[in-house]
């Protein structure tokens, strides 16, 4: 029998044993966004976040934590009530919180998809999970292709033309800042397709990297607005906690309420919970914008250095995002060189296997040819991708490949499936 293969693939090829440098799973490599040092004047996080009586700490581990989570959700409300898009203000009632944005996405599909009959919509390229999770659910996924000649802009016109001819279409997944394209969709675009005369779903909008776009981008007050829109965000990004696993959707009562009453009674644990509200203090702000700044410098030293490597091509999208998506070129540019999949491999391959750095490849998603995606590391990491690129691609081009190309595409495939 053939080993099942789990459409929940997350791992990388090259485990980290602490010495790797990861700049692809776009986390935050600054850290937490929690101002712990300056509280405790030590590096005991886990007493100051968690051994508090008043906030149902560690004295608190004995009882289930809250099923509702008020305080947390008052707490994101605050935070993305910034009346830029509205004069309505978010409230608990518009919040459903959940382990990630994962189950967020999958909630949705539960709730709104029959198994084998209805289909989502998403636009690729884009984040893997939402196709995932429709496997997972037996629900099709329909796709429109973001417009690659355009900087990978939202195709409003040819999504609505998809749902007015396919009313099994229930839920449209839109990422922005998109993954692996870094671009913000255009607020007119989305509006286009939240307006359709007929269709009956719902936009669901990812904003998992909303915090590196520039301040104002959130539309998350803006469910309340729109019934049939729902944000999806998390604090795994710009505020460092990935390891919580908290995310949240905005969207209308009615819709947040069914998806709680889908939810698992105590899906937020008590710790989660109190370092997610440590995180969303004023101080805990400060130091997610401190870091954010320095993320965006080194993103700027990127955007500057890179492409004076030779082999180095395009950088494609946009740059609203912690991490970049970049061509690698078969020659270097002045040479003809053109994106090139093998070699973009071989750079992969290259950087974490003789270099300890580690990317992802991004070669077989639509209109994303030879391309790498890159995380913004710290200033350190980002001094060692750019002394080892050149050596690389330097290698990869005094050195012919020894392998056929059969198993070229086998490898290419393997780590372009790799979802986060």
């Amino acid at each position: 029998m053939p080993q099942y293969r789990s459409p929940f693939d997350l791992s990388n090829d090259y485990k980290d044993d602490g010495t790797n440098i990861l700049l692809d799973a776009n986390e935050n490599a600054y850290g937490p966004a929690l101002d712990l040092l300056a509280a405790t004047g030590s590096t005991d996080w886990l007493h100051c976040a968690l051994n508090k009586q008043e906030n149902n700490g560690l004295h608190g581990l004995n009882r289930y934590p809250d099923p509702h989570q008020i305080e947390l959700k008052h707490a994101l409300c605050n935070l993305r009530n910034t009346h830029t898009h509205t004069s309505k203000s978010l409230k608990p009632e518009n919040l459903f919180v959940g382990v990630g944005s994962d189950e967020a996405i999958d909630a949705i599909l539960r709730c709104f998809c029959t198994p084998g009959k209805d289909k989502i919509l998403t636009c690729p390229p884009t984040y893997g999970m939402y196709a995932v999770s429709a496997q997972v659910n037996d629900v099709e996924v329909l796709k429109v292709p973001l417009d690659s000649t355009k900087g990978f802009a939202l195709c409003a016109e040819a999504i609505n033309h998809e749902l007015s001819s396919n009313p099994s279409i229930k839920a449209v997944y839109v990422c922005s800042p998109g993954n692996p394209t870094a671009n913000l969709v255009s607020k007119s675009d989305l509006q286009k397709v939240l307006e359709h005369p007929t269709w009956n779903g719902v936009v669901v909008l990812d904003e998992a990297y909303i915090d590196f776009a520039p301040e104002g981008s959130s539309l998350a007050e803006w469910v309340t607005e729109w019934p049939n829109l729902v944000v999806m965000q998390t604090l795994s990004k710009a505020f460092g906690l990935a390891g919580i696993r908290l995310g949240a959707a905005f969207t209308s009562p009615e819709i947040a309420n069914l998806l709680n009453n889908f939810k698992a009674p105590y899906n937020i644990s008590s710790p989660t919970s109190t370092l997610a509200q440590a995180a969303l203090t004023p101080k805990g702000l400060e130091t997610m914008r401190r870091n954010r700044s320095k993320i965006l410098r080194q993103k700027e030293r990127l955007l500057e250095e890179l492409p004076k490597v030779p082999g180095i091509g395009r950088f494609l999208g946009g740059s609203d995002s912690n991490f970049l998506l970049v061509q690698i070129l078969d020659k270097p540019q002045d040479q003809g060189g053109k994106p090139d999949n093998e070699t973009a491999m071989g750079v992969y391959e290259g950087l974490a296997e003789s270099k300890r750095v580690v990317v992802r490849f991004r070669g077989k998603e639509f209109g994303c040819h030879g391309c790498l995606r890159i995380t913004v590391g710290t200033e350190a990491e980002v001094d060692r991708f750019l002394e080892e690129v050149p050596k690389v691609l330097d290698d990869l081009y005094h050195r012919r490949y020894g392998m056929n190309e059969a198993v070229t595409e086998v490898q290419e495939q393997a780590a372009n499936d790799i979802v986060a």
